[in-house]
Parts: structure tokens; C-alpha cells; sequence
């Protein structure tokens, strides 16, 4: 799995011509409904992505406030919120995007697709405060990783490369490689007798009352 620490200094190793071409092809390659390199710069994913990468250019120089001013203008053009100290690595992609949360220390390996309201969060500041300065306190996420809508991974945690998150599932702890996760299914209750008759009781209106 990688641990995506060159992040996106190494992606402006690469010509950029040759960084935006796979940005676009990658979501060419998976999302259906993209049917031209001219829609796919219309995408949410593009604008947060490319946005973050220059966050992070600037958060690695020590400019924290100008990333910062730049994530919050991503975040409201894109509705995609990614903290500009994390790492993503090649060919990300992020279905739909709203409400999707990338936390500072989180790291992302190659080939990861996330859809819409997936959180890569802490557990929460009373945790994270006891924590040694400069831990980690967001998941670790390996290569060729699928994380459904509304998912959450939370804390420094381990997500094995290959491994599969289905849709509101919320995972605390590690997980090796190729795993699959699901949420408990909705359960299917009988179905309404709307057919019953009213109780000729219920229809009867107080004196003085209106009825709508």
C-alpha cells in the first residue's frame, strides 16, 4: 500500500499537461455519465482536486492562511471540503462530491474513488488532544480503495489496499487488504392497509371547531 507521503509534490514533478490529461481521463474511465473532456471541467471533483493541489503546495511553504483561503473557495464552488495538509495520490476521483470531508493528516493512496458524503475524519478533539504532537489522527487509505456514499472512516486508522466500504458504513478500526464492508440493510416492514375503513367515530368534528 502507499503511503502517499511524496503527495503532490510529486505530481508537479510531472509535466502538467501530462497531470491534468489523467485527471481528466480518470474520470473518463469511471464515471459513465462523463462523455467529453469539456463536461468533465465542469465536475466538482476537478475543481476541488486541482484546487487542493495548490493548497497544498502552498500549506508545505508554510503559507497556511492562503491554502486555507483556498480550501474554503473550493469548498464552496465544489461542496467538496479537503484539508490542504493531506496527501492524495494519482488518479483520485470523487463521484458527485457533496459533502464529502478529507481531514488534515489523512493519506490516500493511488487509483481511490470516493462517492458523495464519505467523511475521512477524527473521532473527536477530546481524543485527538491527548494525542502526542504531530500524530496522526486520520485514516491511512491504501490503494484501489472504494468507499460508498455517506460513509465514515474515522481516526488514525488503516484501510488495507483493494478493500471495499459500502454505503453508511462507519469504520473505527484497521482493516486489511481486500476487505468488504457493508451497513446493515434497511429492514422491509409489512405494507400499509390503507384500504381499512375509518373508524366513523374519527370524522365526527367538535361543535365550534372548523375542520380544513
Amino acid at each position: 500500500m502507499t503511503t502517499c507521503e511524496p503527495g503532490p509534490e510529486q505530481e508537479l514533478r510531472r509535466p502538467l499537461r501530462e497531470v491534468l490529461r489523467e485527471d481528466v481521463q480518470t474520470v473518463l474511465a469511471k464515471d459513465p455519465a462523463a462523455t467529453s473532456r469539456a463536461e468533465v471541467l465542469l465536475y466538482p471533483h476537478i475543481h476541488a482536486l486541482w484546487s487542493y493541489r495548490v493548497a497544498h503546495w502552498l500549506w508545505g511553504r508554510g503559507h497556511r492562511v492562503a491554502a486555507r483561503a483556498l480550501s474554503l473557495l473550493a469548498r464552496a464552488v465544489s461542496g467538496i471540503e479537503i484539508h490542504p495538509g493531506a496527501r492524495i495520490g494519482r488518479r483520485f476521483f470523487v463521484d458527485h462530491g457533496t459533502a464529502v470531508v478529507i481531514g488534515e493528516t489523512v493519506r490516500i493512496g493511488d487509483d481511490v474513488m470516493l462517492y458523495h458524503q464519505v467523511t475521512l475524519g477524527s473521532v473527536g478533539w477530546w481524543k485527538d488532544l491527548r494525542r502526542p504532537s504531530g500524530s496522526r489522527r486520520h485514516p491511512v487509505v491504501g490503494d484501489r480503495v472504494v468507499i460508498g456514499t455517506g460513509a465514515s472512516v474515522l481516526g488514525p486508522v488503516t484501510i488495507g489496499a483493494d478493500s471495499r466500504i459500502g454505503a453508511h458504513s462507519v469504520v473505527l478500526d484497521d482493516l486489511p487488504p481486500r476487505s468488504r464492508v457493508v451497513a446493515a440493510a434497511s429492514a422491509a416492514l409489512p405494507p400499509l392497509d390503507t384500504a381499512a375503513r375509518l373508524d366513523s367515530s374519527a370524522l365526527i368534528v367538535p361543535e365550534g371547531s372548523h375542520a380544513s
